[in-house]
């Protein structure tokens, strides 16, 4: 069978989870990607392509074998991904539902439509006068996000009208032609579902307690595995009936809420398999083939009644983080050691030696530590052991 995946850059979920996945289900992989070069090592046929254009992507799937799946876990490709698979009459995302995901304006709009949730938002077109935005009754503190963007870049919480022109400016100035969501802040613990669903059954796999850095930025610093049981109730639920209202229901969804009040207030949802090494994790602490499962539900098999998930794993992931540009000098190398039966994996995300800037974004990332095991004390103490034995130097 042949499966066409759409790709960008090179992501762990791509390379350490759903190739391998297609090697074992013994697919034939052909990867579209804009950035070819970067992919070559992957092991599969690789083929330059425009893949943010359908129109090409169409057109370089009809030259080659026919095939059986089109897919991708691209934040930016879901929609060119479901549109090709519509086109070929092959099993996939409802294209408007995966638009609807993406796009932050038509999310809050089509949630408010059909009074699943009603949350304060405008949409700043490029070109648009701030003014215009500025006469409205914007409430504040807000926040100020691009309406496509992804991994918290540029999202900014703003406490009043010259702030909100002032950020909106520079957003504007490092992202020409952006179009922007302004919306009310959301406040409260925030929480992830992770959903796995073949248009009739739908599984939730567990989610994540997300601790953020402080304001006015957004960055996800800390990740608590919450077994789907142990997930706040009925505010899952809540978020279950707002994705039905989306139509969102087809292969993996990563849905980023709030609870508010007693009720589950939706951050974003993001069509596709979580990312950042969590799904990595996931896969491995629930112990079932997470990545095959999502591949066979884009070549059309039911996912079973029955995961078989393990329910009693537990674990941490924490990403230590730049606090300012410079260059890396002193950092931890890649580890993997077991603590009175807890798994301790450290993995490097920049070298030591490189220099960058500091993006307020998962850009800033220096590294991902993952802690696995049954008791989530013992887990905390070998995050806090962790992190205070090892150390991250960035020279100016």
């Amino acid at each position: 069978m042949r499966l066409y995946l759409l790709a960008l850059n090179p992501t762990d979920s791509l390379t350490e989870g759903f190739l391998p996945a297609a090697a074992r289900l013994g697919l034939h992989v052909t990867l579209l990607t804009n950035d070819a070069e970067r992919h070559r090592g992957a092991g599969v046929e690789v083929v330059a392509c425009d893949v943010r254009d359908i129109r090409e992507v169409i057109g370089e799937i009809s030259r080659r074998p026919a095939p059986d799946a089109v897919f991708s876990n691209s934040d930016h490709l879901q929609t060119q991904a479901a549109l090709a698979a519509q086109y070929f009459g092959l099993p996939g995302k409802d294209w408007r539902a995966a638009l609807r995901a993406k796009n932050k304006a038509l999310l809050r709009r089509h949630l408010a439509a059909c009074g699943a949730d009603a949350v304060w938002s405008a949409e700043l077109a490029p070109g648009a006068e701030v003014a215009e935005l500025l006469a409205r009754d914007v409430p504040y503190p807000c926040v100020v996000k691009p309406r496509e963007g992804v991994a918290s870049e540029d999202v900014v919480l703003v406490a009043d009208g010259p702030e909100l022109a002032l950020r909106c400016k520079e957003i504007r100035q490092r992202r020409e032609g952006t179009a922007l969501v302004v919306e009310e802040f959301l406040q409260g613990e925030l929480y992830t579902v992770e959903t796995l669903g073949d248009g009739t059954r739908r599984h939730v796999l567990g989610g994540f307690h997300t601790t953020l850095s402080p304001p006015p930025y957004f960055i996800e610093e800390r990740l608590t595995f919450t077994p789907a049981s142990k997930l706040p109730q009925p505010a899952v639920g809540q978020v279950l009936d707002q994705l039905d209202a989306l139509d969102v229901g087809f292969g993996a969804c990563h849905t980023e809420f709030v609870v508010q009040g007693g009720r589950a207030r939706i951050i974003e949802v993001n069509y596709r398999a979580i990312g950042d090494q969590c799904d990595l994790l996931l896969a491995g602490l629930l112990d079932i083939p997470l990545f095959e499962h999502i591949l066979r539900t884009h070549l059309g098999e039911p996912l079973p009644a029955e995961l078989g998930a393990r329910t009693d794993g537990r674990a941490c992931l924490v990403y230590p983080c730049a606090v300012r540009e410079g260059t890396l000098t002193a950092a931890p190398a890649r580890s993997d050691r077991c603590v009175n039966g807890v798994e301790v994996a450290y993995r490097p995300l920049r070298a030591v030696g490189e220099r960058h800037e500091l993006y307020h974004t998962n850009r800033d990332y220096l590294g991902v530590l993952r802690v696995t095991g049954r008791d989530q004390e013992a887990i905390d103490r070998c995050v806090e052991e962790f992190l205070a034995t090892e150390r991250w130097e960035i020279t100016p």
